[in-house]
């Protein structure tokens, strides 16, 4: 898994985070810590659950501080 400051990627998706957006509301956090760490850098890590899982999770923040985009393989 690649980390670069707020963008975090594996295969399947890439990951950013806005942190002047969050509320702080730890959603993240409280439903998927595996993925979504507080005390641990990187604090997010997307081998800590399936991407479908992350997916998920991300559509439920309520700032929108995380997003997602779906990586495309070039052929």
């Amino acid at each position: 898994m690649e980390t670069n400051a707020n963008v975090f990627s594996n295969s399947d998706i890439t990951v950013t985070y806005k942190p002047c957006v969050c509320i702080n509301a730890e959603r993240c956090a409280k439903d998927l810590s595996n993925v979504f760490r507080d005390s641990v850098i990187p604090w997010i890590d997307l081998d800590g659950a399936s991407t479908k899982k992350i997916i998920k999770q991300i559509k439920k923040c309520p700032s929108g501080a995380l997003q997602f985009h779906v990586n495309k393989e070039v052929a």
